[in-house]
């Protein structure tokens, strides 16, 4: 069945620019070298267990942790370990990383092979194993997401194909070109977690990708695929659940609270993958974009990749850009250096010429009220510019400004054009800080 649900409240119509979404996915050759950060995911970073000049193969661990929330890191190459120390990360912080000098031969590991799996607790143990986090941008460790107790009664799986970014297709030809990999892990899913009912929510600007699961659900009562409105940021955890489901997940509280988990179309496919072939998550693909890219592409990258080889392969750049983003133009994290490296929850890289790049200047607040408006969490983003800028942090908790996603919808519709966004990420700094100093006294 294909329908439309609830829309919800606020948000932006953004412009699409999904200039790549008929676009193939090519593969990137391997590169001469990756640099993989031993933090890929939220959670506890990773130690590295290979040392300086060692050999290793495809798919071979080289760093783990014993903490819950986080996730095994492989190789994505063979070769020589060259260094590791702290290296420069997409973030712009130093994390340590594996240097590996690739030899070209990409050698499989001995460790690799499918996972045995015959219940639940297997199940999500082999998760963990492959090393998967959310493949939507955020990076969560999926074998967490997946140990929630009994006692919340989750029954119901949203797949999220909205993809409500601009520029970004990589989402789109997973579905495109991966369509049986993603029916096949929606059905593993449920047969080991039990879920009754699964929607896939994709927006209606992409009318192929729904025909092509609509298709293929229509052989499954449980499996609906949901047309949406197309309006940023539709594919937000708390919006998606809302227009699927109606449910609506209170402040603090996540998905599992209202009976619901929600996965990424591309980590239900690797589900599919993995379990057939125990290759843990060594690539991604890519979206390479924005006007000063040569050759907008999609793009099968090996994790470690550094983005100016990626680049590079995409034929460099028409003009020097000013600005790179790792993710979209709305959410995604500026880039100090190419020498940083496509990571696990890396779906686009955005390279923007001086003309687009180039930020208008701010002007005072005119209490209009269309960031209010705007705000899907329904916050009061001048007011908390306001303290911000004032730094009286001590009035913030009251306008729950952790509740905020950092979507950009506020900073998008303003027409005075606030640094709204980075008003709110200063301000939880600067909770955290204090909330930081009170434990310590």
């Amino acid at each position: 069945m294909l329908f439309k649900k609830a829309r919800f409240k606020g948000g932006a119509n953004v412009p699409h620019y999904k200039n790549t979404a008929e676009v193939e996915t090519v593969k990137m050759d391997v590169p001469a070298k990756v640099v993989i950060p031993m933090l890929q995911h939220i959670g506890a970073p990773c130690t590295p267990v290979v040392s300086k000049g060692e050999k290793v193969k495809v798919g071979q661990v080289i760093g783990t942790s014993d903490k819950f929330v986080s996730a095994p890191i492989h190789s994505s190459v063979s070769g020589v370990v060259k260094n590791i120390a702290p290296m420069l990360y997409p973030g712009g912080t130093q994390v340590m990383s594996v240097e590996i000098e690739t030899d070209g031969e990409q050698e499989i590991s001995e460790e690799i092979k499918p996972p045995v799996i015959s219940n639940r607790e297997e199940f999500i143990s082999a998760i963990r194993q492959s090393g998967l986090v959310g493949l939507g941008g955020a990076g969560f460790p999926t074998h967490v997401k997946l140990s929630f107790p009994p006692d919340k009664n989750v029954d119901t799986l949203i797949i999220n194909g909205a993809e409500c970014e601009p520029y970004i297709t990589s989402d789109y030809r997973e579905i495109m070109e991966n369509s049986w990999h993603i029916m096949c892990g929606i059905e593993i899913l449920m047969e080991y977690m039990n879920f009754k009912k699964v929607f896939i929510g994709i927006e209606d600007n992409k009318p192929e990708a729904i025909k092509i699961l609509s298709d293929m659900a229509d052989n499954h009562d449980n499996i609906e695929v949901v047309k949406l409105k197309t309006r940023y940021p539709q594919g937000a955890e708390k919006m998606l659940i809302y227009a699927l489901t109606g449910k609506k997940v209170p402040p603090g509280k996540l998905p599992l609270d209202v009976g619901v988990v929600v996965m990424n179309v591309n980590s239900v496919s690797f589900i599919s993958e993995y379990v057939k072939t125990g290759m843990p998550l060594i690539k991604r693909r890519v979206t390479v974009d924005g006007p000063a890219v040569a050759r907008p592409s999609n793009v099968e990258v090996l994790i470690g990749t550094q983005l100016s080889d990626v680049f590079q392969f995409c034929g460099g750049f028409r003009s020097e850009p000013a600005k790179v983003l790792m993710g979209g133009p709305m959410m995604g994290i500026s880039q100090y250096s190419l020498e940083t490296s496509v990571v696990k929850h890396t779906n686009a890289l955005l390279a923007f010429d001086p003309g687009t790049a180039k930020l208008p200047p701010e002007s005072p607040c005119i209490r209009c009220g269309r960031c209010v408006d705007a705000c899907p969490m329904n916050l009061v983003p001048l007011a908390i510019n306001q303290y911000t800028v004032k730094g009286r942090f001590d009035e913030l908790e009251r306008y729950n400004v952790n509740d905020c996603i950092e979507c950009g919808c506020c900073s998008y519709v303003c027409p005075a054009k606030r640094h709204l966004v980075q008003s709110i990420r200063l301000a939880k700094v600067q909770l955290r800080q204090a909330a930081s100093s009170k434990g310590g006294k």
